[in-house]
């Protein structure tokens, strides 16, 4: 609530000088509001939740003897190449052609579906996709394969150096 003090000013006599009407302002329900209002927002926000990928990554030891052979005929490998650019072939690399795609719907992920069922139907087993990343490719590139190959549900992936012959490959098709 707003006063105002018109008292005289407590001394008699002297000068006579105009009344100056003196204001004081209570502030209590302002700081009340304030409060309530604090509260509310923190009560109703709602804190984003960090998004991350779990990539359970092997250790980096010399003898790794727990390592299972894969058959070529099931393993697909992705090469990641510039300009959103990607090569894939089944098997090993020189054996059967690469073929550049673009990533998305219609891309990447159409390729492994199908690839997929193929190699479900004829070996019984899962197909095994090899993530190689080149230096022409970024970041993006590497987050969009993983989230591909979340959203298409490939039980074994493995990110791995890109072999120079590989390179070689995405040269050749202008991908580097």
């Amino acid at each position: 609530m707003a006063e105002l003090d018109t008292s005289g000013g407590g001394k008699k006599g002297g000068k006579v000088r105009s009344k100056k009407a003196s204001t004081r302002v209570d502030l209590t329900a302002m700081v009340d509001l304030a409060f309530l209002l604090i509260t509310f927002f923190i009560m109703t926000t709602t804190l984003s939740k960090p998004k991350a990928m779990d990539v359970t990554m092997p250790r980096k030891d010399e003898n790794q003897k727990d390592q299972l052979p894969v058959a070529a005929s099931r393993s697909m490998t992705i090469l990641l190449g510039a300009n959103n650019k990607v090569e894939w072939f089944i098997g090993e690399p020189g054996k059967s052609a690469p073929e550049t795609i673009n990533y998305g719907k219609d891309g990447l992920r159409k390729i492994l579906i199908e690839k997929g069922k193929e190699i479900q139907a004829s070996t019984g087993k899962y197909m095994v996709v090899l993530i190689k990343p080149s230096d022409k490719s970024n970041y993006k590139n590497l987050v969009d394969a993983l989230d591909e190959m979340a959203i298409t549900k490939i039980e074994s992936f493995a990110i791995v150096d890109i072999l120079p012959a590989e390179v070689e490959l995405l040269k050749r098709d202008g991908n580097y």
